[in-house]
Order: C-alpha cells, then sequence, then structure tokens
C-alpha cells in the first residue's frame, strides 16, 4: 500500500470513529505548489489517544514516540495528536509538549513555524483549514512567521527560514526578517544545523540565495567564521572581476549545485561542501606582490580551516564514504586541474594515477570546473575537460589503479609477513602507477629482483 493509500485509509477509520484526521505541515504546503512531496503528518481531532492508538492497530504495527503528546508510527506515516508547546529552557529541546485531542485547528496551528507551512487539509472532504492566511502567502511566494511571540522560542527556525526560502524562491517577510536578527544561536546542536545547511546546498537551484540571506541576517557571522572571513577577501580583478571571495563563493557553489545530480548522495555533499570550502584558504594567504592581489598556496592553507569546518558540522563518514576525506582533498587540489593543462606535456600518467589516490578525480573536476565557471565575464573551462579526459582514459576517474601485486605473491615467493613485505609491495605499486609494471607476471619478476637486491645488501651489512 502506498503511502498516500494508507493516509485514506487512516483517515477513514478515524472519521468512522467520529474524529478528523487532517494532513498538516509541509506536504499540504507542496500539494498546493504542485510539487512532488513525501513525508505524509496527519494530526488527529476529537479521538483521545488510547482510542486512537486502537484504531491505528487495526490498520499495521504501531510505533509511540513522545510522553506527554503522542506520535503514533504506522508504516511511513506519522500521526499525532494536536499539541500545544511552551517554552520552559534553553535550545531545541526546552520545550513543555502537551496533546490534546479536544484543541481547535486554529489553536494547534499557532505551533507551526511558518504560515505556509499552517495550513490544514482534510483528504476526504477536500477542505482546507488556513487561520493564519498561508495560501495568500503561497500565491505572493512569502515567508512570514505564524506568531512573533513565539517564533523565536526555536531558534533553528531561523536555518528554515533560510533554506525554505532558497528552495522555495520565496521572499521572506520583513518582519521575520527582523525577528531572525535577534534570536542567538549558540543553542543549535551540529546535526541540527547540518540538517538544514545540507536541505539548503543539496535542495535549492541556487544555494547562494540562502547564504545571501543568511549573511543579511547574521548567520554566517554567527555559526560559520571561515565564511565570514570570505567577505571583502580581494581578488585580483583581471581573474575575477565579480568582487571578493564572498561574491566568488556564492557564484561557484551554484555552479556546482547545477552538476550534481548524477551522483551518489554521499558524492553530492562532497561536491558542495567541497565548493562551499575551496577558497578558504584566501584570507591567510591574500596579499598584494608587485601590484597584483595574491593568493600563493592558498590550496593548501585552506586545509586547516576546511577541518574546522566540517568539525563544526560533524561532517565525517556517510554510507561507509569518507565525506571529510575527499572535502579536504578537493580542497587540497582543486588547482590541479588547470595548473596540469598549462604544464601538461609535463604531466605523466603516473601523476593521475598518484593523486586519484589523494581524492575522487570526477569530484575534482566538478568543483574546478565550477571554480573556473563562478565568475563574471568569459573564461576558458576547457582544462577541466582535458583533465578529465586524462583521467578518464586511464581508468582512474573514481578511484586509483587496484594493486597488481598482493600479499599473497609475496608470501607464495617466501617472504615472511612483516615491514618488508609492505616495503616491497609499495616500490612494486610505485611502479605499477608509473606504467611500469601491468601484469601480476610482470609484478612478480620485479618482486623477486627487488628481494634479491634487499638481500644481497642485508648479507654485506651482516658481514661487515
Amino acid at each position: 500500500m502506498s503511502e498516500w493509500d494508507l493516509a485514506l485509509t487512516v483517515a477513514r477509520a478515524i472519521a468512522s470513529a467520529g474524529g478528523q484526521a487532517l494532513i498538516v505541515g509541509g506536504w499540504v504546503r507542496d500539494h498546493l505548489l504542485n510539487t512532488p512531496s513525501k513525508d505524509i503528518d496527519l494530526e488527529v481531532y476529537g479521538l483521545p489517544a488510547d482510542q486512537l492508538q486502537e484504531i491505528l492497530k487495526t490498520l499495521g504495527p504501531v510505533n509511540t514516540v513522545g510522553s506527554s503528546f503522542t506520535v503514533y508510527k504506522l508504516g511511513p506515516l506519522d500521526i499525532s495528536l494536536p499539541r500545544t508547546e511552551s517554552k520552559t529552557g534553553r535550545g531545541h529541546r526546552g520545550f513543555s509538549v502537551t496533546g490534546n485531542p479536544d484543541l481547535s485547528i486554529s489553536a494547534a496551528s499557532r505551533r507551526r513555524d511558518f504560515t505556509i507551512n499552517a495550513i490544514a487539509w482534510d483528504p476526504l472532504t477536500d477542505k482546507y483549514y488556513d487561520p493564519h492566511n498561508g495560501q495568500r502567502d503561497l500565491n505572493d511566494r512569502r515567508l512570514r512567521m505564524v506568531d512573533p511571540l513565539t517564533f523565536g522560542d526555536d531558534s533553528l527556525r531561523v536555518l528554515r527560514a533560510l533554506q525554505l526560502s532558497a528552495r522555495l524562491k520565496f521572499e521572506v517577510d520583513t518582519d521575520t526578517l527582523d525577528v531572525c536578527r535577534q534570536i542567538p544561536l549558540d543553542d543549535l546542536p551540529a546535526e541540527r544545523i547540518w540538517a538544514e545547511f545540507e536541505k539548503l546546498l543539496l535542495q535549492a537551484d541556487q544555494p547562494s540565495v540562502g547564504l545571501t540571506l543568511a549573511r543579511t541576517i547574521g548567520v554566517i557571522e554567527q555559526l560559520f567564521p571561515e565564511l565570514n572571513a570570505l567577505i571583502d577577501c580581494p581578488q585580483e580583478p583581471e581573474w575575477h572581476p565579480e568582487g571578493d571571495v564572498w561574491t566568488h563563493n556564492l557564484l561557484v557553489i551554484d555552479q556546482a549545485r547545477k552538476n550534481i545530480q548524477d551522483l551518489s548522495h554521499a558524492k553530492q555533499i562532497a561536491v558542495m561542501l567541497g565548493a562551499t570550502c575551496h577558497d578558504l584558504g584566501k584570507p591567510s594567504t591574500t596579499a598584494t606582490i608587485d601590484g597584483r592581489i595574491r593568493s600563493l598556496n592558498h590550496e593548501a592553507m585552506g586545509v586547516e580551516p576546511t577541518t574546522t569546518f566540517l568539525d563544526r558540522l560533524q561532517i565525517y563518514k556517510l554510507s561507509g564514504y569518507d565525506v571529510r576525506g575527499q572535502v579536504i582533498g578537493l580542497v587540497a587540489h582543486h588547482l590541479k586541474p588547470g595548473m596540469w593543462h598549462t604544464a601538461r606535456d609535463g604531466v605523466g600518467d603516473g601523476a593521475f594515477r598518484r593523486l586519484a589516490r589523494k581524492v575522487d578525480l570526477d569530484l575534482l573536476t566538478r568543483v574546478a570546473t565550477a571554480d573556473c565557471r563562478g565568475r563574471d565575464g568569459t573564461f576558458d573551462c576547457s582544462a577541466m575537460e582535458w583533465f578529465r579526459s586524462r583521467a578518464e582514459a586511464l581508468g582512474v576517474e573514481n578511484a586509483p589503479p587496484e594493486p597488481i601485486l598482493m600479499g599473497r605473491h609475496l608470501v607464495g615467493l617466501g617472504v615472511t609477513p612483516g615491514p618488508q613485505l609492505g616495503k616491497v609491495l609499495q616500490q612494486i605499486y610505485d611502479r605499477q602507477l608509473d606504467g611500469e609494471i601491468t601484469s601480476v607476471d610482470e609484478a612478480i619478476t620485479a618482486a623477486q629482483l627487488l628481494l634479491g637486491i634487499q638481500a644481497s645488501r642485508v648479507g654485506k651489512q651482516t658481514d661487515q
């Protein structure tokens, strides 16, 4: 049964018992915008918690979440009682929440963040309940808070304003912006910050819209000092007519966003964070040299602030993929496609094979391309296509070559496992990367010769 069919089945069962099930939240908003959506949330009026639970148990296994209020998990659905929230402490968990099946729709909706998320819909009667004029705001493409008195109780709403504004291409109304500016964000845990930042990077066509707003209301200054340092950091106008590093960074992020749809989720994140962090080394390296603005070695110097940035967001592995390692690699090497193209006659295949051990060359090409295109004016970005072609021709665009010679081969030659075995394997692999060794037979022959030389030297040293 699909999520939608299950929601209708639940709504009918609740109606038969004298209650009313309304679809609430983001699904209703997206439905009115004719945008595909998932994660249907139901709010049930007129039935006590125990009766609601018994009805749901007839439809499938039910998991209960919450103590003072009740949320029931039925398959993919979240089904809850209408509830009120009151602030009791600091942070996103500092709320007292109470479920009340007799609460009015208007009263229950006041806990919502924005008017466009406070619309309820009865799927059985096709009736909308819109006590805060959310449909009008949808038509006007405006993001407006529900309750100015309680909006600031949850500081996460500031970040939600950023990502929703960018994703939906909505303007945030003036009063809401004013309240956002006054809300401190130091109570937000890393995982909550990242959840909203990820939505901004991956779900907005132009993440720069949200980042620009973040700067306007002080979010960048409060949460992302590494990005804040890019503001007013100068660049050589010949190469960056768009202006400072912050402006360039926004353009790069938007360019990167255009070219990630074919990637896995983890690689999408790596590219977007690589674009976000690629020039974090410029503030510490930028200087005027011989009348020109230079940022020498900024790619290497960007590793430290990138690491700090990733630490703050707690970015490590995702589904086994080393996102953190890839982002650091993308920052450290983002200039190589262009530099190697300039010196292409002297760049051998081994250089590509070795670089593939440090970073995914396909992702590197995407970030470097975004970096090239993330400028005002017309610039030749063909170097990145040359780089990609070379990597693909060598079969190392996503990973370095697998070692031809394995430990078992050396054990078969009588080598005892230990440091000597590892040293020989590395030496043979280095020759493989250089293209000197292309088969198992060649690798074994080379290892035999190498072991013979080492054995002779050890014997001479022993005699002495």
